[in-house]
Parts: C-alpha cells; structure tokens; sequence
C-alpha cells in the first residue's frame, strides 16, 4: 500500500470543485493563520511589517515555483532568527538591522548548500551530521536566550501581558477549529484591545499613516550598505547567525514531514527535499536583502490544511497574493507597530518558552539516550557555550583578523562545537528514516 493509500483522508477537495467564491475565502483564511505570528516577528525585531508581508506572499510564490507547484505550505516569519536580530541589533536599531538581515542571507546559504548535498548524496547520509543531539539544544538554547527581552516587555504592564499569555493558553489547550489554530492572533487582539480602551495606546501614527504605499525601504535594505558598510560588523552578522539556519533546516524537514504526513503525499521523494530547501532558502535570502524577516514553512497553515481537507496548492498561492496587497497599506502596518511593548511582552514569553520546549520535544521524541556519555557531553557543551557566553559580561568572544574584528556569539559557538563533537566523537547512532510519519523536527509555532 502506497504512503497516499495509507494516509489519505476520506473527502479531500480541490479549488476547481469548490469554485471561485470558496476559494478566495479559503485563501484568506491561510493568510489570517498566518498572519498573527508573521507580523510579529517585525514588532518584535524593529523590520518592517509591511516589507514583511510582501515577502511573506512572493517567497511562498518563489518556493511554489521551485517545488514544481506540489507542496500546499506558505512561508512566513521565522521566529527561529530572533536571537540572531538581538544579538546585532539588540533594541531594533535602524543602523544595524541591515548587518542582521545581511547575516541571515548569508544563512540562507546553508539551504542552498544541503539542498545541493540532498541531491548529490540522498537524505540519510547527510542527516546524520544533523541528529537530534546537536539540533535539539541548539533550539533549546535560542529560546533561553531571548527570555530576558520577553520579561522586560512584560514589565511595562503585567495586567496587559498576562492577558495576552490568558488568552493564548485557553485558546490553544480548549479551543476548537480555527480558534485553537490561530491562538497567537486572538491573544494579540484581545490584549491590544484591552490595552487600547484602557488608553494605553497612542494611535498617532496610525492617523498619520497614508493608506496606500511602497512597501519596500531602501535605507532598510542590506543594499544600503554599499560602500558605507563596517566590514567587521558584516563578519561578525555572518559568524553570529549563519549557524541558526541548522536548527530551522531541521524544522524545515519536520515541517515537510508533517505535511506530507497530513495531505497522504510524500513530498520528502517527490518535488524532494533538495527543492523545497532551495525554496525556503532563496525566498529567506531574497527577503531578508530587502529587509524582511527569514521566512520558514508555518505549522499554523497545516492546521488549516487539517480543519479543511483542501490540499489544492493553488489556495496557498491565493493567499500569498494576499499577503502581498496588504503589504501596500501603510496604515495597517501603524496599526500593527503600535502595539503594546506588554501585549509583545506576554505574546513573546509564551513563543520563548514554545521554542525552547519544542527543543525538548524534539530530543524525546528521538529517544536520545543520555545515558551514553558523548550525547551528554554534546548536549551539555552546546547549552552551556551557547547560554554561558551569551550572558556573560562581553555576551561575546571577539577576536581580531588583521585590522577586523569579529565578534563570535554564544549560540554560534555552541552549535558549531555541537556539531564538530557530533562529527568526531564515536557512537553515532542516528538513523534519519525519509518514510517515517512523524517529523524529525519541530515547528517554532504555538
């Protein structure tokens, strides 16, 4: 019996059968799953939401292309990068965002890279440099790192955060269709709307802002940096965020498995996973040039795919269009930067704490033994370096190149000593299965 056989569900539906006005709805509710956590990830970091969304829809229409039109996912805001936007641009600052954004492109090399391994040497064979030992607390690790933000946010008002963490906590655990898929968009609104009617918020800009707009700032830009860039600040964005994308390559395979797990396709074998890692990868690199978020496959639209059983492809690309005329609006991008510094604050303590604990997830539900002594020197020299370091006095190690200075943090220390220990120490036994029905990673989303 086939993987399709097996897994199928009994009514799945195609837009050419349900016709033009289901589809565009259907459309639109992929994009509003999606919207909540992509748009936070620009509040977050300082980038722009409305460079955001536009990137959101064009890359999950380049990944489209790429993948041959099989693959039903959309792309959104990786949360996975955050501690790589802190790292260099600690308070969003506009200065220095462009050398983030130019660090997670040079990232994104490392899809194109194992894409090209994919295909030169099959799967097995080059996961096993990447097993759940060295991924797992690699994204323990990111999240640790980011709690401190997420408590200074909630600090500005508690009352405003703990809402937001209220309403994400019953949605996800009690609700049901759409309500339990979208909990991070319902905790921003009801918190946002709380706070606004409490006056908390100054919606000055949102007046301020026109209606239609280019979406795309060039001063925002890695471009912008062209002939006025700090050569030593550029090594260092490279060095710094480069190694996240081993974390969120895995995520990407886990998130592939998980839908294909879903629609009853193996899309691992067929467009194969060297395609739809060349997609994630270019559609990360192109956005983050033009100074938008590093985009990753989402959870929230395999959700949906769940609730619907519409598997078509086609409604996704419907929904990235969407995403892309509302990244014309400049007063929605107002409306959405306003937001509370504790409505943030709550959201992020919760999607902190989620990424961290999916990096647990992903060690259990592996079965890594601990009992054998390089997995525990592994996983102990990875938190330690990359936790350790980040909050030290320097929160660095810098070291001098000639005239340049780079600046190696605690994150990409521990994952390359991960994985240069995984790669040495004997006793490997991690045996990537491209059939098997769970994903071998996580999603970063709630």
């Amino acid at each position: 019996m086939s993987t399709k056989e097996k897994n199928a569900p009994d009514a799945v539906f195609d837009a050419k059968s349900l016709g033009t006005p289901k589809v565009i709805v259907l459309g639109l509710q992929h994009m509003f799953a999606m919207f909540g956590a992509t748009v936070l990830v620009p509040v977050i970091t300082g980038l722009d939401v409305s460079t955001t969304l536009l990137f959101a829809g064009l890359g999950t229409l380049l990944f489209h292309f790429l993948s041959k039109g099989k693959v039903p996912a959309f792309l959104g805001s990786s949360f996975a990068f955050l501690a790589g936007y802190a790292a260099i641009a600690p308070a969003g600052e506009a200065d220095l965002l462009p050398y983030a954004c130019f660090g997670v492109a040079c990232s994104a090399l490392l899809y194109v890279i194992l894409a090209g391994l994919f295909k030169a040497f099959g799967t097995s064979k080059v996961m096993k440099y990447f097993p759940p030992i060295v991924t797992g607390p690699i994204i323990i690790a990111i999240g640790l790192n980011l709690s401190v933000s997420a408590i200074s946010n909630c600090a500005s008002n508690w009352w405003i955060a703990l809402l937001a963490i209220v309403v994400i906590i019953v949605c996800n655990i009690w609700g049901k269709g759409m309500i339990k898929i979208i909990p991070i968009i319902l905790g921003v609104i009801v918190s946002y709307a709380v706070a606004a009617i409490a006056g908390l918020v100054d919606f000055t800009p949102v007046k301020e802002a026109a209606w239609i707009g280019v979406p795309i700032q060039w001063n925002r830009t890695v471009f912008s940096l062209v002939g006025n860039a700090d050569t030593s600040l550029l090594i260092t964005a490279a060095i710094t965020i480069t190694p996240i994308a081993l974390a969120t390559m895995v995520e990407h395979i886990g998130d592939i498995s998980a839908i294909s797990s879903t629609v009853g396709v193996n899309y691992i074998k067929d467009p194969g996973l060297h395609r739809t890692l060349l997609g994630d990868g270019l559609a990360t690199m192109v956005a983050s040039l033009f100074g938008a978020p590093a985009n990753t496959t989402y959870g929230e639209n395999t959700g949906v795919l769940t609730l619907t059983r519409v598997f078509d492809p086609l409604v996704i690309r419907l929904a990235a269009i969407f995403a892309i005329a509302f990244s014309f609006c400049p007063k929605l991008s107002a409306l959405i930067s306003c937001m509370p510094a504790a409505t943030m604050g709550g959201v992020s303590l919760v999607l902190y704490g989620m990424i961290s604990a999916v990096g647990v997830r992903n060690v259990v539900e592996n079965k890594v033994d601990f009992s054998k002594s390089r997995n525990t020197i592994i996983g102990a020299l990875i938190l330690v370096l990359s936790i350790g370091i980040n909050y030290s006095e320097a929160g660095a190690i810098a070291f001098s190149v000639g005239e340049i200075t780079i600046s190696l943090s605690g994150l990409a220390i521990g994952s390359l000593v991960g994985i240069l220990l995984n790669a040495v120490l004997p006793g490997k036994d991690y045996d990537y299965q491209e059939d098997k029905a769970e994903p071998t990673g996580v999603n970063f989303e709630v």
